[in-house]
């Protein structure tokens, strides 16, 4: 794998790295977050989310909510960017990133762990 993307949102209070094979919008990618002033996470905390692709976040959520999904986060740009995003939560609490993209052969297309 190689650092396709680094950015610092001070603003926001977190930095990132995206590593991947590929581009992004036809690879799987590994996001690494650092937030500002976490110096350790305890077990169970240091998973953040998946991310799934799809071509249309509005449509996803409210196809999810319609079967009674969670949403954790309303469709909209992420913070210090331009990606349309939103959060569901599966039964179990854990959290999926929507990302809006043209369609890609494999949806699961980033796993965040938390750093």
């Amino acid at each position: 794998m190689k650092l396709l993307r680094k950015r610092d949102i001070p603003e926001e209070k977190y930095s990132n790295a995206f590593l991947g094979f590929g581009p992004k919008e036809s690879q799987f990618v590994v996001e690494l977050t650092y937030n500002y002033g976490m110096d350790k996470y305890d077990i169970g905390t240091g998973f953040g989310h998946f991310a799934i692709a799809t071509p249309d976040v509005y449509k996803f959520v409210e196809n999810a909510r319609a079967k009674g999904g969670n949403v954790s986060r309303e469709p909209g740009p992420v913070k210090g960017g331009s990606s349309i995003i939103a959060f569901v939560k599966d039964p179990d609490g854990y959290a999926f990133e929507i990302i809006q993209r043209a369609s890609t052969p494999e949806p699961l297309c980033q796993v965040m762990p938390e750093k």
